[in-house]
């Protein structure tokens, strides 16, 4: 076998990859929801709390878009890189 050639993966690998890009997706949409809850609501205080809920949906949209593209890059590329 070359050795730029990534091994073969097989079919349950495929799918818990699969599964765990769209967690990563479904997490930070829920973390990106939950900073804007606390942002926009009387929750936390008295007219929202920018403070917390603003850099907690940006971190929530940072991983639901960065998340799966650097858990694909690292699958990518092969062992030992």
């Amino acid at each position: 076998m070359s050795p730029n050639i990534p091994p073969p993966v097989d079919e349950a690998t495929w799918r818990n990859r699969f599964i765990t890009i769209n967690l990563v997706r479904i997490g930070g949409t829920a973390v990106a929801l939950l900073g804007l809850y606390l942002w926009h609501t009387d929750t936390v205080r008295e007219g929202g709390a920018l403070e917390v809920g603003l850099p907690l949906a940006l971190i929530g949209l940072a991983i639901s878009f960065l998340g799966p593209q650097l858990l694909a890059r690292k699958w990518r590329s092969p062992p030992g890189q």
